[in-house]
């Protein structure tokens, strides 16, 4: 990733299959996850990225899937997150390393559109672990470490 990104949105659902709500920080906690979230604690990735790009480019696809819908908890834009698989950056203060692409899943159609995960097929954001904990919100710089 070249340069810096930032921060666009920040979403959490309290519980698995609830709607996302956009909050103005969380706090993300090492190994955890983001406090109040419904992964909070759970194994597996701590969190969730996806570009403001993608979502922009399957809107065009006639997939609507900002304000949330995605699933995602962090929404970016200009940060090549496919390029964080393995790497560590910085999320604000938050120290985080890419574990894997987050790949759309039937769960992600079961609760927007069909089509959801044709659109976001590649594009599907990064799943990331939190290294170092602090608070995240909108306006962070993304960058690489």
């Amino acid at each position: 990733m070249d340069g810096t990104g930032t921060v666009e949105a920040v979403h959490l659902a309290p519980e698995s299959g609830a709607n996302t709500e956009s909050v103005e920080s969380v706090e993300a906690v090492a190994g955890e996850g983001l406090r109040g979230d419904r992964h909070f604690g759970e194994e597996g990735a701590d969190l969730t990225l996806i570009e403001a790009e993608a979502l922009d480019a399957a809107a065009e696809e006639g997939i609507d899937l900002r304000d949330g819908e995605h699933r995602r908890n962090l929404t970016t834009s200009d940060a090549a997150l496919n390029h964080l698989v393995g790497e560590r950056f910085r999320v604000g203060d938050v120290i985080c390393e890419g574990v894997e692409l987050c790949e759309p899943c039937g769960h992600l159609e079961s609760l927007t559109e069909e089509g959801a995960v044709s659109a976001l097929l590649h594009r599907g954001g990064l799943c990331a672990d939190v290294v170092e904990g602090g608070v995240v919100e909108p306006g962070d710089e993304i960058e690489q470490l």
